[in-house]
């Protein structure tokens, strides 16, 4: 028939009615936003199946590390430690805590701990002594100077907090990026790609050229117009995934989380060892600065007078099981970083079989024969002479741009994550920026004693974190930079309110 009533094929004879044309276009919409997903799906499973591996390899760790100190500190210790066992079960908490993404200050958290355990154990060594809460306040203030616990606290505390901050950010960079595939691939086509798509898909089949297939560079340019939006992901996409490798490489390299957190057991036993021996030197030093506290009435108990015999305490190495699982992730993680420039050329060769970009025998949006127009480029600009679809460059779509910065939020946190810095908590007095080869440490870090009182700074959570990791030095200035984020917010949100 006369096909004058088609309002998107071309209108030549047809076999297609207008129903059937309008059924045809719903189709095509339907299924090319069924290989979107299908193919975002695909690169969602790979994040996801990444964060699984490596999420249950160190929660195992921290699992393992707790369970041989509740194993072998019963019979090390005895009263020091059954007396005590919510300390440790509450720093194991703690820990975890800030690993799946809580609010906590890691390094409070670890002073923390060593200060209630110096408290703990300065009672039970001395229970022949009345020892009041103000007495132990002096105490801690005078002990921290005579390192108690050795270095184990320094020195766990610097390891420790780098190992958790890379471990954490690297496993919240691949829930970010699933989640941003999985947003992105939900995204509604426009009135002009559904046209775009049916006159590429079904057109044929109104004209009676069913076998036809598209011509390659016709789909590509139909793809990329419809696809335009998502292609100007690729940048942060690219970011996103180079991060991720080098931040891996820390995890199995100087930031070692096998060595670090499989032994965390094994080094609170030292620190207790450590306290241990110079029990009486440091009981008289701490007497000479508080005063001698009063005699109890209770007496002593003959359980602490024992002397406890040192049970060996082993680490269960599972650094193959670590290198094998950052080497798959490095694999993976190479192979995504052009997915969102690829795409078109994937769905064209895979999803919708087009025919070789040499072959004058493939549909061309009119009729069988050669497509001629050139290919266009990547992203939104390089559309604006698109000859299939058309595609206004000046209103880019929203949630695409919110998932762009998603992407450059998450990449900044690893590059803070990188040189041991946590974004989440960036400490005025603290400039870990010499710190970059993640062998070192500044005095004014590592140079930290114990501390009774909980630090002073508080939390800070920047919108979009800080790439170049530097400290902030001052109370002053960490104003400045949080009200200059505030404001490039609100004149990044203006401007997406003037493209629409």
């Amino acid at each position: 028939i006369l096909g004058e009533h088609l309002r998107i094929c071309p209108q030549g004879y047809t076999c297609c009615t207008s129903e059937m044309e309008e059924n045809f276009a719903n189709k095509s919409r339907s299924e090319f936003e069924a290989m979107m997903k299908e193919a975002g799906r695909s690169v969602q499973m790979t994040l996801t199946a990444q964060h699984r591996s490596f999420d249950s390899y160190f929660q195992d760790l921290l699992n393992k590390s707790e369970k041989a100190l509740y194993d072998a500190f019963p019979s090390m210790y005895g009263e020091l430690y059954t007396q005590n066992m919510k300390v440790f079960k509450d720093l194991y908490s703690e820990l975890r805590r800030y690993y799946r993404g809580s609010n906590i200050n890691l390094e409070e958290a670890l002073n923390e701990f060593w200060t209630r355990l110096l408290e703990r154990l300065f009672k039970l060594m001395n229970p022949q002594y009345h020892i009041t809460d103000e007495y132990l306040d002096c105490m801690v203030k005078h002990a921290e100077q005579h390192k108690p616990f050795g270095e184990v606290p320094r020195d766990l505390k610097v390891k420790a907090t780098r190992a958790f901050i890379a471990a954490r950010s690297y496993a919240q960079g691949f829930l970010v990026g699933s989640d941003v595939v999985k947003k992105v691939s939900q995204v509604s086509l426009s009135h002009e790609c559904t046209r775009a798509i049916m006159k590429l898909m079904y057109c044929p089949h109104c004209r009676g050229m069913s076998s036809v297939k598209p011509c390659n560079n016709y789909c590509l340019n139909v793809v990329k117009g419809c696809l335009a939006n998502q292609a100007d992901l690729n940048t942060e996409w690219k970011y996103l995934m180079d991060s991720l490798v080098v931040v891996a490489d820390r995890i199995d390299g100087p930031y070692n989380v096998d060595t670090v957190i499989g032994t965390i057991h094994m080094r609170i036993a030292e620190a207790i060892s450590n306290l241990q021996e110079n029990k009486d030197s440091i009981t008289a030093k701490v007497f000479q600065g508080c005063g001698n506290p009063k005699i109890s009435t209770k007496g002593s108990s003959t359980e602490d007078k024992k002397r406890r015999g040192k049970v060996a305490l082993e680490a269960k190495s599972s650094a193959q099981a670590l290198e094998m699982l950052v080497l798959d992730a490095k694999g993976n993680l190479t192979a995504l970083k052009t997915y969102w420039i690829t795409l078109p050329g994937s769905l064209c060769s895979k999803k919708v079989m087009a025919s070789s970009s040499a072959d004058d025998k493939c549909w061309n949006g009119m009729t069988k024969g050669s497509y001629l127009p050139e290919v266009m480029g990547d992203g939104l600009a390089n559309q604006i002479n698109n000859p299939e679809v058309e595609v206004d460059i000046t209103k880019p779509d929203m949630t695409i741009r919110q998932q762009i910065m998603q992407l450059k939020i998450m990449t900044n946190r690893l590059g803070n994550a990188n040189i041991g810095n946590d974004v989440d908590f960036q400490d005025a007095s603290d400039d870990m920026s010499g710190s970059g080869s993640g062998d070192s440490c500044p005095d004014d870090v590592c140079g930290k004693r114990l501390s009774k009182s909980p630090s002073t700074r508080q939390p800070e959570t920047h919108a979009i974190p800080k790439q170049s990791g530097h400290g902030i030095n001052g109370a002053s200035s960490r104003s400045l930079p949080s009200a200059f984020l505030l404001l490039l917010s609100v004149a990044f949100i203006a401007t997406l309110q003037l493209w629409r």
